[in-house]
């Protein structure tokens, strides 16, 4: 019978997994800046694509031992038929050029190339990153489960043997049957002590008491030292844990101001959002909104490709914003997440009516508010939302001009605590 050999290693032929994954952990934070590089200069459909990256030589260069100045080496060298001992010999010219810079002689070395796989680029690309203040609160209809300490019980496997508490209980047990015995025995030693002092020890009265006292000390011998009674066991129980039930609100500005380099760069923004929350996050909901004069909750497809535009009133989008968290997300139930994205253009009269909605209605319930502008210059939105940032922790605001900018601004807005950007 033919025997088939059936490789399902995720290492294919001639490549090592665990080689390449320890080349990536040591040179983790040049990979890295060459990923941040190569985001900037992606467009909205490639940015969850693999990519070859390029590692500086100097950068991936081993440590090596050699021989130090000094000390005595005997050395033993090759005859030539050219030179003999004490003649003078020419240093040769010409440069040995390494790296990059140009030579007309000697060898020069490259940079390295290293392709990342799609997994890991965006693995690298979204490394400490994570929703702020996240909160577990709720215990959902198919819960997690930890298994917790319960105190000790008597059945149970070798493993969770408790030998400490098992022991003591013997002691206790013996202690106990024995105490009375171990009295009774001691009082009935120093009669016979005080007999045998008296006479020769050959009276009845002698010999009954020997008879009580070896009665004794075989009902105190009978006592066992473990008894199955004795044993206890680590007890565990299985407890439900509340997961971390989570929403982010996707608004985007989509009037007529917001012209095609700037929905370019609020695409961009919501596309690393979306691909960062659904990569590192199970159970979380997305709700798209778009808005003109009117705000309307959209599909994803509609939220990224629809062309429909119009008039422009921010507040519009915040009412809708609101109705939504107070009838389908309570905010004991879940963590609550706003991204907004806009060029600050609005109906001059309706920036202070963002700003009152904001403070009264909104921000009370979200765990973090982050505002992106796509546009450099300071609107009557800008200025309105800057009066907030005194008053709430959880508020945040950033500028977007050009495709380079996106990445270090959204991982400054998601890096995790204590995270250096």
């Amino acid at each position: 019978m033919a025997l088939q050999i059936i490789d399902r290693r995720l290492a294919g032929k001639n490549k090592s997994v665990g080689n390449r994954e320890r080349f990536v952990r040591r040179f983790k934070e040049q990979i890295a800046d060459s990923v941040r590089r190569a985001v900037s200069q992606r467009s909205i459909r490639d940015i969850e694509q693999a990519e070859s990256i390029t590692i500086p030589r100097k950068d991936i260069g081993e440590p090596v031992f050699h021989h130090g100045q000094g000390g005595i080496r005997d050395v033993v060298h090759p005859g030539n038929a050219d030179h003999v001992r004490g003649d003078r010999i020419e240093r040769p010219k010409g440069g040995n050029g390494r790296g990059s810079q140009a030579s007309d002689s000697g060898e020069g070395e490259d940079d390295f190339t290293f392709t990342l796989t799609k997994e890991e680029f965006m693995q690298i690309f979204f490394e400490d990153l994570a929703l702020p203040r996240l909160l577990r609160t709720h215990i959902g209809e198919n819960p997690q489960w930890k298994s917790r300490r319960a105190g000790y019980s008597q059945d149970g496997i070798p493993n969770n043997l408790a030998v400490l508490r098992t022991m003591r209980g013997a002691l206790g047990r013996r202690i106990a049957l024995g105490k009375a015995s171990h009295r009774e025995l001691m009082a009935l030693q120093l009669q016979l002590d005080a007999l045998l002092a008296q006479d020769d020890g050959t009276s009845e009265v002698v010999a009954e008491l020997q008879r009580r006292i070896d009665g004794l000390a075989a009902r105190i011998g009978r006592i066992p030292y473990l008894d199955p009674i004795d044993l206890r066991f680590r007890a565990r129980v299985q407890v439900p844990v509340p997961n971390s039930q989570a929403v982010m609100f996707c608004v985007m500005d989509v009037s007529g101001s917001m012209d095609e380099g700037r929905k370019e760069l609020a695409k961009r923004f919501f596309i690393l959002l979306y691909l960062f929350l659904t990569r590192h996050y199970e159970k979380i909901d997305i709700v798209f909104i778009r808005h003109h004069t009117q705000a309307a909750e959209v599909s994803e497809d509609q939220f990224f490709h629809s062309t429909e535009s119009g008039g422009t009133v921010v507040s519009s989008a915040l009412v809708l914003l609101d109705q939504i968290i107070r009838a389908r997300y309570p905010q004991g139930d879940w963590n609550v997440y706003v991204a907004q994205a806009s060029d600050g253009d609005n109906f001059p009269n309706d920036s202070g009516n963002c700003r009152n909605l904001l403070v009264d209605r909104i921000l009370p319930l979200v765990r973090y508010f982050a505002y992106v502008q796509v546009t450099e210059v300071e609107q009557n939105l800008w200025e309105e939302y800057s009066q907030l940032l005194p008053l709430f922790s959880h508020f945040a605001m950033r500028k977007v001009s050009e495709p380079g900018d996106i990445y270090p601004v959204f991982r400054d807005l998601f890096k995790k605590e204590g995270v250096q950007v």
